[in-house]
């Protein structure tokens, strides 16, 4: 089975939800990394939402608090975040443009 590292940058998530990273019918990925940057002076509070084969929606954070002008880590020290073939993982924040995120995974077909 043939690994690939790979990584994706979002500027300027807001009120609009955000698919970040989806999930092919023969693709597994996992999520080693999951940064999430407060781009605002302002409180802003996100909900991160993963969507499974069957459609089914659970939130993975809901109202996170991410201070202003600071960073957090979703996923870190080890953690990973399996996703199965045909999942999803979306963002939303209750600012316009007010988040920007950069997540690291591992594709296995």
């Amino acid at each position: 089975m043939p690994t690939v590292l790979r990584n994706k940058v979002f500027t300027g998530i807001g009120t609009t939800p955000v698919e970040v990273i989806s999930t092919a019918s023969n693709v597994r990925s996992t999520i080693i990394g999951f940064s999430l940057a407060n781009i605002q002076d302002g409180i802003v509070l996100i909900d991160v939402m993963i969507t499974d084969d069957s459609s089914t929606t659970g939130y993975y954070v809901k109202q996170l608090v991410v201070p202003p002008n600071s960073s957090l880590r979703l996923v870190n020290g080890g953690e990973k975040l399996i996703l199965a073939p045909s999942n999803k993982v979306t963002i939303v924040a209750n600012l316009p443009n007010c988040l920007d995120a950069i997540i690291s995974y591992v594709d296995i077909t």
